[in-house]
């Protein structure tokens, strides 16, 4: 279980405490405030991951021995690098592939670089799911860089591919979905694949065997 906590509640210690109880539980997952574009970006916004408030709930996340799941827009991700680097104990699991949603060219350019930046702190893996674009089909040609790249960015030991269901039925069946992660990453080893379908997700979540 990934739980949910308002890292920026006064109380937030709390709902930790009780989260970190149940033996299922592995870690927090909660959206930091984020701009709705490169351009209205800012540092220290209230509820943000420079937020000090904010902070302080998720630098309890070490005490508690719990991961963090980080949903952010691309354009925040010096930041996140910026929060794995200041709090090294704790595991950040970025969501949805650092959400590429513009395809330009000059977008994915930002992408590559801000996933570039993440990557540079050795706390940080990444979900590779999330991939639709509204009203386009789900594909292995539009889709397939982005997956690859990521890998390329990351490697293979902290890549591990993620569903989004139900979410991602919006774009597409399940089988579609992992028949095209197959055929992208086919070339690998199969050790490779492997870790990038089962272990990686085994491992960085601690799951019981």
């Amino acid at each position: 279980i990934v739980a949910g906590a308002r890292l920026d509640d006064p109380d937030v210690e709390a709902v930790l405490a009780a989260h970190a109880a149940l033996p299922r539980v592995r870690g927090i997952r909660h959206k930091p405030r984020a701009a709705p574009s490169l351009d209205e970006a800012r540092i220290g916004t209230p509820g943000s991951m420079g937020d000090p408030a904010w902070r302080r709930g998720y630098a309890l996340l070490d005490k508690y021995g719990l991961s963090f799941d980080l949903q952010t827009p691309w354009w925040h991700l010096a930041e996140a690098a910026e929060l794995a680097r200041d709090f090294p104990q704790t595991q950040i699991i970025l969501n949805h592939t650092g959400l590429p949603a513009g395809r330009s060219a000059e977008g994915l350019a930002g992408w590559r670089k801000a996933m570039q930046t993440l990557a540079s702190q050795p706390n940080v893996a990444v979900k590779i799911s999330g991939l639709g674009q509204p009203g386009q089909p789900w594909t292995v040609a539009a889709n397939g860089p982005i997956v690859r790249d990521t890998i390329a960015i990351f490697g293979v030991d902290r890549c591990m591919f993620a569903s989004n269901f139900p979410v991602d039925r919006l774009c597409a069946d399940f089988d579609t979905i992992f028949a095209g992660f197959k055929a992208i990453v086919r070339d690998l080893s199969q050790a490779e694949q492997r870790v990038l379908f089962s272990a990686n997700a085994i491992r960085i979540y601690r799951l019981d065997p």
